[in-house]
């Protein structure tokens, strides 16, 4: 029992955030590209309210745990917690501090600031300016991984970017036949699935989609279509390859003053969009890509390449986490590795990772990996 009275208001400010955290990643794949947030309004040790942000465009958090309160005298008496900053602008909706200050909630607990322009520290001044008393940084970091894509956006500018690679015990994504059906088990493929449904766009590239006729879309589970993103710089995959079907649209990017204009106008005719970019090491442009998308408010991205590309992503420095499924499978040193060179010459030069969390899908485990920065 925590008998020390700050060390127990602080665990029980935990405790509502955890459930904001709770509430707000059921807006995952449905709020991009605005952030996902939960909020609970507590009265004397008891939730009254909850909400989360639900859907791109409507209410946000804080509003809808406001509304859920059956007794709004109780709000001039309680605690309301939300795992983001509450917005001070007028945006699709109005700002969710100036309705905290209208209802006279007296604190208010915080996750994490908001990265964003227009918010990023004015929400906070906001509410203590109308008197109210604001804590800030409970479970931050949680807050903070939660909306890893969000916070990537608005401080680099860029997508928060995902590698997946679906490999055996011994790090072989293929045969030495080249054959890679299916090295995970079911569960797994319906995890990739999911993800796919929680991150804006799906990356791929050519030598990939024409070895495996890739569709990059969400079947084995609900969820929204990403957009599907091909990395074809000469437009070598057939114009009837499965991702160029209408079950999602899809954006190829071509090396510019070498897109063949018959090609282009054959890929618009089927609704596809193509985008040129230069080049960089004999190959696409990734930065161009990862710009050319951030203005497409494409907050996150998740690549399913193969070993060529893994590389290339991980030398170019823009991943941010790798999600790594591991068949209990050997292939062996003939098959084809996860990884394509990544020059490194000594143990210490290695790409340096940290483990975040290990999963079991069936009888594969997955891996969440995030690069040491």
């Amino acid at each position: 029992m925590v008998t020390n009275p700050i060390v127990a208001a602080r665990l029980e400010d935990e405790t509502y955030m955890r459930r904001c955290l709770e509430l707000a990643e059921r807006g995952a794949g449905s709020v991009s590209p605005n952030p996902m947030v939960g909020s609970v309004v507590v009265h004397d040790g008891r939730v009254i309210g909850e909400g989360w942000h639900r859907q791109y465009g409507g209410p946000h958090a804080e509003v809808n745990a406001i509304a859920s309160v059956e007794d709004e005298a109780l709000l001039r008496e309680s605690t309301l917690y939300v795992n983001l900053e509450p917005c001070s602008h007028y945006g699709k909706t109005p700002p969710c501090a100036d309705l905290i200050i209208e209802k006279r909630i007296p604190r208010v607990v915080v996750g994490c600031l908001d990265p964003h322009e227009k918010v990023a520290g004015k929400g906070i001044t906001k509410l203590r300016d109308a008197g109210i008393e604001v804590t800030v940084g409970v479970l931050e970091a949680e807050s903070e991984r939660l909306n890893e894509a969000f916070m990537t956006s608005h401080r680099k500018g860029r997508p928060f970017v995902a590698l997946k690679t679906a490999q055996t015990l011994d790090g072989r994504i293929a045969t030495s036949l080249g054959a890679s059906k299916w090295i995970t088990g079911e569960a797994s493929r319906r995890e990739v699935h999911r993800l796919r449904s929680v991150y804006d766009a799906v990356l791929c590239g050519a030598s990939t989609v024409i070895a495996d006729d890739s569709e990059l879309t969400v079947r084995l589970c609900d969820g929204r279509q990403p957009l599907r993103v091909l990395l074809d710089r000469r437009l070598q995959v057939p114009v009837e390859a499965r991702i160029f079907n209408s079950e999602a649209k899809t954006l190829v990017f071509a090396l510019r003053d070498e897109a063949d204009p018959a090609l282009v106008s054959q890929l618009e005719a089927r609704g596809v969009e193509v985008a040129t970019v230069g080049e960089a090491e004999g190959s696409l442009d990734l930065g161009e890509v990862f710009a050319e998308l951030h203005k497409r408010r494409v907050l996150s991205v998740m690549v399913e390449g193969g070993n060529r590309l893994s590389a290339a992503m991980v030398r170019s420095g823009f991943v941010d986490k790798y999600y790594i499924f591991i068949a209990p499978k050997l292939f062996g040193g003939d098959g084809l590795a996860s990884f394509g060179a990544l020059d490194v010459a000594r143990p210490d030069y290695a790409v340096k990772l940290s483990f975040s969390a290990i999963q079991r899908f069936g009888e594969d485990l997955l891996l969440e990996v995030y690069p040491v920065r």
